[in-house]
């Protein structure tokens, strides 16, 4: 879904934990070692082309290296606040009205 903002993170590899899948997508995203924290939100959400996606997010609280901008179109920080102003994926739109309003985290 080309244009739509979301969260860095990607397949879970077979035999792989979601936690290591997160460290690794990061690491090939955005070339940071992250320290993989809890699970803050688990979000199955179905599209209406009749596709499906499991979400899982996790905290990040360190990560050693600089953030390098890997496959993005554009990589941004914001506050909690600004989340619901970009157009992000459907299946996390649930998530970002969570974090903006204080709920998660």
């Amino acid at each position: 879904m080309p244009l739509k903002w979301e969260f860095p993170g990607g397949k879970i590899e077979n035999g792989e934990q979601p936690q290591h899948a997160l460290r690794r997508e990061l690491e090939e995203e955005l070339g940071i070692d992250a320290k993989i924290g809890e699970e803050i939100a688990h979000i199955r959400h179905h599209y209406k082309t009749g596709s499906s996606v499991e979400l899982r997010f996790y905290v990040v609280r360190e990560f050693k290296g600089q953030i390098e901008n890997r496959i993005f179109r554009d990589v941004r920080w914001s506050s909690r606040s600004e989340l619901p102003t970009y157009d992000f994926l459907e299946a996390d739109r649930s998530l970002v009205q969570d974090l903006a309003k204080g709920k998660i985290i």
